[in-house]
């Protein structure tokens, strides 16, 4: 079964352009190197909630919202070979190409699927 790296951060909502630019040119560089697909999703109807939630998670402030991703791959062992090789990637230099939120505040993981329906 597939493999899934997910993501959540907080991205300022007047970089929605700037933000959906880059997620692009990352796509670009993920299925190069093996993805499957990337999904990008802007938050529309995100509540903060009383103990936990995504914004909270992420720290969102007022001017920020939440974006939910992810990649699929088609095992962890062509995820794992795809992830290095993006990371030494010239697209992804942050010298040159700043990430457009705050990467401190990112939460990710490595997901193996066990329902694919």
């Amino acid at each position: 079964m597939n493999y899934v790296d997910g993501f959540v951060i907080a991205v300022a909502k007047v970089d929605r352009d700037k933000y959906q630019e880059y997620a692009l040119a990352a796509s670009s560089v993920f299925k190069e190197n093996g993805a499957l697909t990337v999904v990008e999703c802007w938050g529309d109807d995100v509540p903060t909630g009383k103990l936990t939630s995504f914004p909270m998670a992420v720290k969102c402030q007022p001017d920020e919202t939440v974006v939910f991703s992810w990649v699929t791959w088609p095992s962890k062992a062509v995820r794992d070979k795809g992830i290095a090789n993006a990371m030494e990637d010239p697209r992804f230099d942050m010298d040159k190409n700043p990430l457009p939120f705050d990467g401190k505040r990112m939460i990710y993981g490595g997901f193996e699927m066990i329902v694919d329906v």
